[in-house]
């Protein structure tokens, strides 16, 4: 079973998408922006992908700046805290298989796990 959470309105997300359909799978797709993660969740897909809070997430959104989530000193339960109020914070596209975890930037990284 292959899962990726997905964004439609991202390229990266969309090439990621079609590299494993591609790959003759049709994964099970979560529109995370529709269907928000809870903090547990998001500490359990941040950490099997091997990333910390802050390198899931997306730092370029005005909505970072606005609470600035810059800050060194926040801690990884207040990053996530963030993240599951607005998950346009969560980068992506992350994909989840039995093979692991990964964020799928650049969009090869997907190769590792399929």
């Amino acid at each position: 079973m292959i899962t990726i959470y997905h964004n439609p309105r991202c390229s990266t997300s969309r090439n990621t998408l079609q590299m494993i359909r591609d790959s003759g799978v049709e994964p099970n797709i979560v529109e995370y922006l529709k269907t928000p993660l809870n903090e547990q969740a998001l500490e359990s897909l941040i950490g099997s992908a091997g990333l910390t809070v802050r390198e899931a997430m997306r730092a370029k959104e005005a909505i970072y700046t606005e609470l600035k989530l810059g800050d060194e000193t926040l801690s990884d339960e207040q990053l996530l805290q963030a993240i599951a109020a607005h998950p346009i914070l969560l980068n992506r596209p992350f994909v989840t298989t039995p093979k692991g975890t990964r964020l799928c930037r650049p969009i090869d990284v997907v190769n590792d796990i399929l």
